[in-house]
């Protein structure tokens, strides 16, 4: 048997082969993208996942076996090479390998369906399971664990204690009652109470449970006794929407301070925003050069605009008015006390202020019952950031601390307040003013890597219609 340790010793990553490695004898494995044999000798681009460029391997014909297993040597199949780094007189690579020996470790036939040609975006979803060894979804994947790492380090240096919020839950956070249902009831045979509706209480929680839209609700709870916390999980949408920009589920990156207002709130979505983005230009700059070039021209000079440019700040009132004021014809007008659409966003922070805008002080009417009411008994402490390209990428708000407003706002949007009697308590027992938001981690890619659809920012999206892999 291979010590898996040992192998892993030997074996040296693609992204490793520099030319200061020139006369050091490596092993890498892969999977080989193109290969072209020559009289005697061949060549052989193999890309191993750690970066957006192939390493070019030279296989001369007298390297053992080389006769039997150069045919087999497919687009897609799996193979690992030792040999000697040395420069390459190619264009586009400093370096390549010299190869004394090499393993086919798992073969490929000749209809294996990533051939060197373009393919759409829409047909690489139906193989989701192949294309992450495509350029483009290398490195989505790349820039994405990337992007979830600097989330961690961003909050951790500031203290703040990762939680993990239940993915099963029995509270609607949003109120909007597009939740999956949980359940281990007979389908074919649902218990009935005598008024004909379902009898949850013989279910396995003895109640009706749903996939979580957000772990708002439960961060609160924490942020109540750490102080600053922060979620990280997959939250879920039974919302029929089928646009670029909505998925049934994703991740949710949620933090949560008490002993803070909303401007604490507004300064910490910009920081984090700002951290990662500048993450992303210097940890993957290569990906991200990528994405310039093939999938949007105007990417990098973007994400560096939003570096270095502050958030405009304004209420949704004057929001409005710059709407109204503009000239432009929406598809959906605007006026006081609506929900701002996508193309208002957009308009706001590409045309109008040309960087990132964070609004704030929306009407207490369009939002959810957990937001602070303000003074003027019209709007709720709620704020939004967006960002060219995408419109709105984050959206919290300082939290409703008083106990008799709370539950005012409750029946005002007729929840149950058994249902949520464990959150009330949280307002008698030590209340303290608080705040937080949340952030679509697959939007937060779709806007650094600049994909178009967030179908393809996602490893096995899942939507209307779609469960497949």
């Amino acid at each position: 048997m291979i010590d898996a340790k040992l192998y892993h010793r030997m074996k040296t990553k693609t992204i490793k082969a520099k030319p200061e490695m020139v006369g050091e004898k490596i092993t890498v494995s892969g999977w080989v993208r193109t290969h072209r044999a020559q009289k005697t000798f061949s060549f052989v681009e193999l890309n191993d996942g750690s970066e957006v460029s192939n390493l070019q391997i030279i296989i001369e014909n007298k390297t053992p076996g080389y006769e039997s297993l150069i045919e087999k040597l497919q687009t897609g199949a799996a193979i690992s090479v030792t040999g000697t780094i040395t420069e390459s007189p190619g264009k586009g690579q400093s370096v390549e390998i010299q190869a004394e020996r090499f393993e086919i470790i798992g073969e490929a036939p000749a209809d294996y369906i990533l051939q060197k040609k373009r393919h759409s975006f829409e047909f690489l979803r139906t193989i989701a399971h192949l294309r992450p060894r495509t350029n483009t979804f290398g490195a989505v994947a790349r820039v994405r664990s990337q992007m979830a790492y600097a989330t961690h380090k961003f909050f951790q240096e500031k203290d703040f204690s990762y939680v993990q919020t239940p993915i099963i839950t029995a509270s609607d956070c949003e109120g909007a009652g597009e939740m999956f249902s949980v359940t281990t009831l007979n389908k074919e045979n649902m218990p009935k109470q005598k008024d004909g509706k379902i009898d949850y209480s013989k279910d396995f929680f003895e109640k009706e449970a749903f996939l979580t839209v957000s772990g708002q609700l439960n961060g609160e709870a924490y942020a109540q006794a750490l102080t600053d916390i922060y979620t990280f999980g997959p939250t879920f949408r039974a919302e029929n929407s089928n646009t670029s920009r909505h998925l049934a589920e994703f991740w949710m990156i949620e933090p949560e301070m008490a002993f803070a207002d909303l401007n604490d709130n507004m300064n910490l979505a910009e920081d984090y925003l700002k951290y990662l983005v500048n993450h992303a230009l210097t940890k993957c700059r290569q990906d991200i050069e990528f994405f310039n070039k093939f999938i949007d021209k105007e990417l990098i000079e973007r994400l560096t605009h939003v570096v270095e440019t502050p958030c405009t700040r304004l209420s949704y009132t004057d929001a409005i008015e710059i709407l109204n004021r503009s000239g432009k014809k929406f598809e959906f007008q605007v006026s006081w006390g609506t929900d701002l659409q996508s193309e208002h966003e957009r308009f706001l922070c590409e045309e109008h202020f040309k960087g990132p805008v964070i609004l704030y002080n929306y009407p207490k009417t369009i939002k959810p019952f957990y937001m602070r009411a303000n003074d003027d008994e019209k709007t709720v402490a709620a704020m939004d950031l967006l960002v060219p390209g995408i419109g709105e990428l984050i959206g919290g708000s300082q939290r409703e601390e008083r106990l008799d407003i709370l539950l005012s706002n409750m029946d005002m949007h007729n929840l149950d307040k058994e249902t949520y009697d464990w959150y009330v308590d949280l307002r008698k027992y030590g209340s303290t003013p608080h705040a937080g938001f949340g952030l679509g981690f697959e939007r937060l890619v779709q806007y650094v890597t600049g994909m178009e659809n967030i179908r393809d920012v996602s490893a096995f999206p899942r939507y209307p219609k779609h469960a497949k892999f």
